[in-house]
């Protein structure tokens, strides 16, 4: 994408008062906005346009059938942190999060940028959820013998009932004993009543663990994301003193926005529905009393300015400059 293909975002104002000639320039300035940070996410993140770009949840399905004897080999944390960073996260394609979470000795202050705690902490979940997942599918095949999920070692069942937040689980393992204790001087009838409930609850645990792994897939997936959109929020908090003229009625308002740090609110300032920082572009969406106003700006100056343009609904549009007055500050 070259600099001409994008529609600029800063309006110019009409010498005529014609809507369509509005309308015109406010689909200009949305495709502006979109335009803005589709090329700082480009130029800033080109990471992004790798081969994890390429994957998606669907290899899940792959992942527990061609990993099953690995998968039911888990019975601690360190021996599901072991198998995600060495053969399950690339095949997921999640190399980044695997190759950062099986890096040793990283400096403290890297792991708390990282933030490796969360991340380690949504591997224990998808693991856990795949775990669980194999375990439901193999019972599932062998709801005849019985004997999958009442073998297991109990620190395995320890550690499946304490990562899986699978609510049918438990189930999986309670009509399995139950089956094992009747014995062979049981009714066929009585036996195939359980090998029915089991396979029932067997598939029931295996859609909830693919759900649970779907979810921390992209808990996971999405790493590197939040991180950059932490950084950028890093560097909007503040106070900043705004100028903003609005074409549509040639007036001009200053105002003071203020952007606390991330994890607190103001109380007595307004907070945008939607904030996205993606280098140096920003995008505000603000929403008020059925009002709505976009803000596509820039980060100039080494972050002491900002400028840009607003387009809001009821016709309004126009330039921003801002400065910043203050620090950032809880």
């Amino acid at each position: 994408m070259t600099r001409s293909s994008c529609p600029l975002p800063l309006l110019i104002h009409p010498q005529v008062d014609d809507r369509q000639h509005l309308r015109t320039r406010y689909r200009l300035t949305l495709a502006g906005v979109r335009c803005l940070l589709i090329v700082g996410f480009v130029t800033l993140l080109p990471s992004l346009a790798g081969a994890e770009d390429q994957t998606s949840p669907m290899l899940l399905a792959d992942v527990v059938a061609q990993r099953a004897e690995q998968l039911a080999a888990i019975d601690s944390d360190e021996k599901a942190m072991t198998l995600f960073t060495t053969t399950v996260g690339p095949a997921l394609g999640l190399k980044d999060a695997a190759g950062a979470l099986g890096a040793t000795r990283l400096p403290s202050k890297i792991v708390k940028e990282l933030r490796l705690a969360e991340l380690s902490e949504s591997v224990s979940e998808l693991m856990g959820a795949l775990a669980a997942w194999q375990l439901a599918e193999s019972v599932g095949r062998d709801a005849h013998s019985s004997s999958t999920a009442g073998s297991l070692p109990a620190a395995r069942q320890d550690w499946l009932q304490r990562r899986s937040r699978s609510a049918s689980l438990s189930d999986v393992f309670r009509p399995s004993q139950e089956n094992q204790a009747i014995g062979t001087g049981t009714s066929e009838k009585r036996s195939d009543q359980h090998n029915t409930e089991l396979l029932l609850v067997a598939q029931r645990t295996a859609f909830e663990a693919s759900r649970q792994a779907t979810k921390a897939w992209w808990d996971i997936h999405e790493w590197k994301d939040r991180i950059r959109q932490a950084k950028g929020l890093a560097r909007l908090c503040g106070t900043w003193q705004w100028t903003i003229h609005n074409h549509q009625n040639h007036g001009e308002q200053k105002a003071v926005v203020m952007f606390p740090p991330a994890g607190h609110t103001s109380a007595n300032a307004a907070t945008p529905a939607e904030t996205i920082v993606l280098g140096d572009a920003i995008y505000l969406r603000w929403e008020q009393n059925g009002r709505i106003q976009e803000d596509s700006l820039l980060f100039i100056k080494d972050d002491a300015k900002i400028e840009g343009s607003f387009v809001n609904n009821t016709g309004g549009w126009g330039p921003i400059t801002g400065k910043r007055t203050a620090a950032c500050q809880p």
